[in-house]
């Protein structure tokens, strides 16, 4: 996970009402990831908001919109413009927590985060990454 709930995953204080998921992009991984959003009943759109079918190849662009019953979002792949950010090397840093089903999610470092918000530069992106550097310089402190 990345954007707001990686955020909330390291502790801020803000709500989101979307899930933006970061993977690596992989062709070989398609399949997989397009076998579980159609799992969870997800319709796929482009940036525009253009429908795709949940097709491996629809995985293959830079980032896809997904809605589900459950969740919606962006999933994202490294050849978004990330600026001067390696952010496949930010899936491997990436935190695993598990739940007492042994549900597995992984988020991006908080480090990682902030750069990604403060790379993006939008002004809710900034004011988050504020938030994040600010509660981590606080345990510090």
């Amino acid at each position: 996970m990345i954007g707001q709930v990686a955020g909330i995953m390291h502790g801020s204080a803000e709500l989101t009402g979307d899930l933006d998921l970061l993977w690596d992009g992989t062709p070989g991984h398609a399949p997989a990831l397009a076998a579980a959003f159609i799992s969870v009943n997800a319709q796929l759109a482009d940036e525009a908001g253009k429908p795709l079918a949940t097709h491996p190849d629809s995985f293959l662009r830079p980032k896809v919109q997904f809605t589900s019953p459950g969740a919606s979002g962006d999933c994202c792949t490294p050849a978004l413009p990330w600026g001067n950010l390696n952010v496949r090397e930010f899936l491997d840093r990436a935190i695993t927590a598990v739940d007492p089903g042994g549900l597995e999610v992984h988020y991006v470092s908080r480090k990682d985060l902030i750069q990604m918000r403060r790379a993006i530069g939008r002004p809710k992106d900034l004011r988050r990454a504020d938030e994040l550097d600010s509660s981590a310089s606080n345990r510090r402190g």
